[in-house]
């Protein structure tokens, strides 16, 4: 049995980014899939490891941890002879980039990636609608509006009873709710991609001309944001943003899919 084991969920960023590096290290792992959500009574083994419920804990011999860039620079530097052999870089310069790109992804990456996929995921499929404009896109604040009342609409005229005025007026705020976050969180990551595109019209990666883990630990978010229609144009309009990474991302997912 492997002695590397990942506790967590695949659809979780923290877990996706460390099964990403062990595959790019060809180290051999167990997940075991844990519902974080699921209260302690249904998982009391999981919170002997891990007290506090996190949605990622990573087992390694004797070696317990929980923040996945740790893991991954752990996972780099132990499993450096095998697999991707440039994922931890191979000089002082190289590597104090590296540390420089993961400290941006966590500090300004991550949260607004993050919440425009939970955003993205309690939106209705056509809110946000994507407009061109000049700025680039904008968002109809109107739309949440129109698209509930054409709900509505369809519900009492298809012969359903239309859910009570109520139920309509709480199911549009938290869209509009959504629908606000989404728009201000897109803004901030704009301003930070367009830092990277300029990044990578000097160089292939974010730490020079090798794929690292800094550029590794952006993966899931941003696969999730290009995959969408409604957000992939935020990548597509930067084709450097576009390029890089993206063999990596789809590698990655066929072989979790195929695993898992």
């Amino acid at each position: 049995m492997a002695s590397v084991k990942v506790f967590g969920s695949p659809t979780s960023a923290e877990v996706a980014r460390v099964l990403m590096c062990l595959f790019e290290k060809d180290v051999e792992f167990q997940l075991i899939r844990v519902d974080a959500y699921r209260g302690p009574k249904r998982m009391p083994q999981y919170l002997k490891l891990q007290p506090h419920g996190e949605a990622l804990t990573f087992e390694d011999e004797n070696l317990t941890l929980s923040e996945s860039r740790g893991i991954l620079r752990h996972i780099s530097h132990k499993y450096a002879k095998q697999g991707n052999p440039d994922l931890i870089g191979t000089g002082a310069l190289e590597r104090a980039s590296i540390e420089q790109w993961l400290q941006t992804e966590a500090q300004s990456f991550d949260a607004p990636s993050a919440e425009m996929v939970y955003s993205l995921a309690l939106l209705p499929p056509n809110v946000p609608k994507q407009q061109q404009s000049d700025n680039g896109l904008n968002f109809n604040g109107r739309d949440v509006a129109s698209l509930s009342l054409g709900n509505a609409n369809q519900a009492s005229g298809g012969g359903k009873r239309a859910p009570p005025a109520g139920s309509q007026s709480q199911s549009q705020h938290k869209e509009e709710e959504m629908l606000k976050l989404y728009e201000q969180r897109r803004k901030d990551l704009e301003k930070l991609l367009d830092i990277y595109e300029q990044r990578l019209e000097e160089a292939r990666y974010l730490a020079g001309d090798n794929f690292t883990i800094a550029d590794l630990s952006h993966l899931p978010n941003a696969d999730r944001l290009a995959s969408d229609p409604r957000s992939r144009r935020l990548f597509e309009s930067r084709k450097n943003n576009a390029q890089p990474a993206e063999e990596h991302s789809k590698n990655h997912h066929q072989q979790v899919q195929q695993r898992y």
